[in-house]
């Protein structure tokens, strides 16, 4: 079978939106309110993937929401009573949108909650220190007695080159291995993940499967595409030494799906809480009266048969410690730096 790469999610984002652009064609159907929120609710019966994982009933949600709809109501109603019933889903990548406002799913501010010790400040002042390097969208510096390269990637909306990865692992090129801190990072490129990856051991390995809705029934999924990792790496040499991936409950989309790549890397261990998850890509259409949606039309799969839509595990589970950081410790990056000091000591598999 012919073998599909990480950088064809871009191509399948690409796909996405040809197909939302097509579906953003008004149906022609009646614009009442009782039909409007008929019609999203039955959209999502059909197409959304994750009712399983998140534990949603969604015909309770019917039953609850429903009620609330009548005609005549005021589209500021309309709206608010079809956001809290996307809601229901717990899905940042879930949106209604109208010309008066935008929905957004208040999971993000739930996970936001469960980081709420991480300060820049600190990583600013005591570990890149006000006289960091920043090469492309990588800030970095060393750290213990310059044995440690430390590297902060903030959004994976920023670009990453192969001569950015380049310079910046030849600069670290006697350290005993490097941490990549992604916490808090909300997501974004496929490419800057295909990017990232590639300067791993690459050489075909399978990554992750992708399945999509194939059927309106919540379980129609089409057979699983395994995606695999690019050919060789972008670097001269592939990076073999200790990597610690630094992660919490705010990494989300982009940053799950790179952290799901980690399992297919011996060297590359993750550190700190569950990302955020994310694990799918959106899709959507136009409701009745002219407002657009998007939610999730497929799940991945993780190389140990594992769903990760709620989050994928690190290796090493570390808390940020609320005391530590008072006084400029960061713990999981210490954790990280003692690991990669013992010679990337063997992990369990998560």
């Amino acid at each position: 079978m012919k073998k599909s790469y990480i950088f064809i999610l871009a191509c399948l984002l690409a796909v996405a939106f040809t197909s939302c652009e097509k579906a953003f064609m008004k149906p022609d159907e009646s614009d009442d309110p009782v039909n409007v929120f008929e019609y999203l609710w039955n959209r999502v019966d059909q197409l959304y993937t994750f009712f399983d994982v998140k534990g949603v009933d969604w015909d309770s949600v019917h039953t609850v929401y429903r009620p609330m709809v009548y005609d005549g109501m005021s589209d500021d109603s309309l709206f608010s009573v079809c956001a809290a019933m996307l809601n229901t889903l717990r899905d940042g990548h879930t949106n209604l949108i109208s010309d008066f406002d935008i929905m957004r799913s208040d999971t993000i501010s739930y996970w936001m909650s469960e980081y709420n010790y991480f300060n820049e400040n600190v990583i600013l002042q005591h570990y890149l220190t006000l006289v960091y390097h920043q090469t492309g969208a990588i800030k970095h510096n060393a750290i213990r007695d310059g044995k440690v390269a430390y590297l902060r990637y903030s959004s994976f909306s920023s670009k990453i080159s192969e001569d950015d990865l380049k310079y910046i692992t030849d600069r670290y090129k006697d350290c005993d291995g490097l941490i990549l801190d992604l916490r808090q990072n909300g997501g974004g490129s496929s490419t800057n993940v295909t990017r990232l990856v590639s300067m791993f051991d690459c050489h075909e390995q399978p990554l992750y499967t992708v399945q999509h809705k194939a059927g309106p029934a919540h379980n129609d999924f089409t057979a699983p595409v395994t995606y695999y990792a690019p050919k060789s790496s972008c670097l001269d040499e592939p990076y073999t030494k200790p990597v610690a991936v630094l992660i919490d409950r705010g990494s989300f989309s982009a940053t799950s799906f790179f952290s799901l790549c980690t399992q297919a890397f011996d060297n590359v261990k993750l550190f700190g809480d569950y990302t955020g998850g994310g694990t799918g890509l959106p899709n959507g259409g136009m409701l009745p009266n002219g407002w657009t949606y998007r939610f999730r039309c497929s799940r991945t799969i993780g190389l140990d048969g594992g769903n990760y839509e709620n989050g994928v595990p690190p290796d090493v589970r570390v808390k940020l410690d609320a005391d530590a950081a008072a006084t400029g410790i960061d713990n999981i990056i210490e954790t990280a730096a003692d690991w990669i000091q013992s010679g990337g000591a063997p992990i369990a598999k998560r």
